[in-house]
């Protein structure tokens, strides 16, 4: 039985990281998808699914399919769009597929750190994985799998470099596998991790999914009229013509084959899903545990509304994300809604460093204002979240150079305070503009707000609460994960020096602790008093 890897198409040119985001915006983290249908064309199935997920993670695409005698893998650094073409896709045959799309919370951009992971059991079966979230007991995993022999890469004196805790997990989970099913060894493994996990994986005939304990990362699954799809959001369900079924619960593994669906349990649910998703890193067309995350942004701008009213003559989105709350807050305060900024839908990640002329074009690049909507108007402006400020102060200042007379900023989260641990690229608290005075907290609220209301430019500045954030989900306080807004972790954080984007960097580059922790600038955010 063969295994082949057809990612071979990964010049130097390829191999450059991308640039940054904009500073303001949370990273997002990832992006999984996998169908078994016989008779389907699942390699195209799994492009699309990608496509609908893209903004999930825009540093590198992978699919793999197996056809009951191989498992294929194609990946590189790049959007789903620059990675897969026509003649690629023709090229993978089979009735199982699973595929990924990344943005780094583990591991540095690399082909090698791209997804999915591939592995070959034992037995010499094919094994390929997929992972949405972010483990937080990284560096004890790859102890384990560095005393076993199996890291590929430095941690076993190897020419490759995969670094990310997800090609750890491939590696336990394809050990596993040596005397046991594939299912059998990730009831073993599963209840092992820490973290956050929604994976999609496969071998020659079977498709998986599971989805952490605690429910961290949205994970669906679909019907086909010949098949079954699982997805991280169910708007990729609905670009492939598949019908929601269910949401996976936390805790469960499923196994999809010619025998249909099998489910297990292998561990206890404790939901604690990312409230953030239905703040920002969803789409608006998804549904998460039953509540419309379009409804939910809308419903949380009249919320804001209400809670931060102000005289003005429109309201006005930041484009996309801002949008739905924008919508909301002007039908609560019966303030007109209007389109006062222009994306340019082209601007991502590109592969083409931007020049120093470029780049002090910041934010015109992505928004242009409108000015026979904005001049000699009081604007409410409604952003989805500030995490550095450096967007919002350069927006503000576009606005008021293209003649608005004042500018009120409406935030649809609370202030972001504590970065993620669980899969999303948040800056490292010191680097949060709304943090405060210091890790002991000791500035007050309204204090706080006024702060960066100053730093950013606006005439005024209202955050939705916690409450009322959690009130627009309808979703029970008790089931959902708020760490970056309150800093009350739901999975305990190991030491500072095992935790980190660049963990297992540090690990192979041979650094003690006290050098990892000083590498580590999200370190600060386990300091709390």
């Amino acid at each position: 039985m063969t295994n082949a890897d057809l990612s071979v198409n990964s010049p130097d040119l390829l191999r450059t990281p991308a640039p940054d985001q904009p500073e303001n915006e949370p990273r997002e983290e990832c992006g999984v998808f996998g169908v078994w249908a016989p008779g389907e064309d699942v390699a195209k199935l799994t492009y699309y699914g990608l496509y609908a997920l893209q903004h999930r993670g825009q540093e590198a695409a992978g699919i793999a399919v197996a056809d009951g005698s191989q498992v294929l893998v194609f990946k590189d650094l790049g959007l789903v769009s620059q990675v897969f073409d026509e003649q690629t896709l023709a090229a993978m045959p089979g009735h199982v597929a699973v595929g990924h799309c990344r943005y780094s919370t583990t591991g540095s951009v690399t082909w090698e750190n791209a997804q999915p992971i591939f592995r070959t059991t034992a037995v010499g079966t094919g094994l390929a994985l997929g992972h949405n979230g972010n483990l937080v007991n990284t560096a004890e995993l790859a102890a384990r799998a560095r005393e076993l022999g199996l890291t590929s890469g430095r941690l076993s004196g190897g020419s490759m470099s995969a670094t990310s805790d997800s090609d750890v997990m491939t590696a336990l989970l394809a050990h596993a596998a040596a005397d046991k099913s594939i299912e059998q060894a990730a009831m073993e493994l599963l209840p092992t991790l820490r973290g956050a996990f929604c994976l999609t994986f496969m071998d020659e005939h079977t498709l998986y999914a599971a989805r952490d304990p605690h429910g961290v990362r949205p994970l669906c699954l679909g019907r086909l009229d010949r098949g079954w799809v699982v997805a991280s959001e169910t708007a990729a369900l609905d670009i492939v013509g598949a019908s929601f079924v269910r949401e996976i619960e936390p805790g469960e593994l499923l196994a999809i084959d010619a025998d249909g669906v099998r489910s297990s349990r292998f561990a206890n649910p404790e939901p604690k899903g990312c409230v953030f998703e239905y703040v920002y890193l969803a789409r608006p067309d998804s549904t998460i545990a039953g509540r419309s995350v379009y409804g939910t942004r809308m419903e949380i701008g009249r919320r804001l509304a209400g809670e931060h009213p102000v005289a003005a003559d429109l309201v006005i989105p930041v484009p996309e994300s801002g949008t739905p709350a924008a919508v909301g807050y002007a039908q609560g305060s019966e303030i007109p809604y209007g389109q006062g900024l222009m994306k340019n839908a082209y601007v991502g990640r590109t592969f083409i460093q931007p020049s120093q002329t470029i780049r002090q074009l910041g934010i015109r690049l992505k928004l242009n204002p409108l000015r026979e909507v904005i001049r000699g108007k009081r604007l409410i402006v409604v952003d989805d979240s500030i995490v550095r400020g450096n967007t919002q102060r350069a927006l503000i200042r576009m606005l008021r150079e293209a003649g608005a007379v004042e500018i009120h900023v409406r935030i649809a989260s609370p202030p972001v305070k504590w970065p993620c641990f669980y899969g999303i690229d948040f800056a490292s608290r010191a680097e949060l503009i709304a943090n405060g005075s210091g890790p002991d907290d000791t500035e007050s609220l309204d204090d706080m707000v006024e702060n960066v209301r100053r730093s950013i430019g606006a005439d005024s500045l209202g955050y939705i609460s916690i409450e009322g954030m959690i009130a627009a989900t309808e979703q029970p306080s008790s089931r959902l994960c708020c760490a970056c807004f309150d800093g009350n972790y739901p999975i305990p954080l190991p030491t500072e020096a095992a935790i980190g984007k660049n963990v297992l960097e540090g690990i192979l580059a041979g650094k003690s602790e006290s050098e990892l922790l000083g590498d580590n600038a999200n370190a600060s955010a386990l300091s709390r008093p």
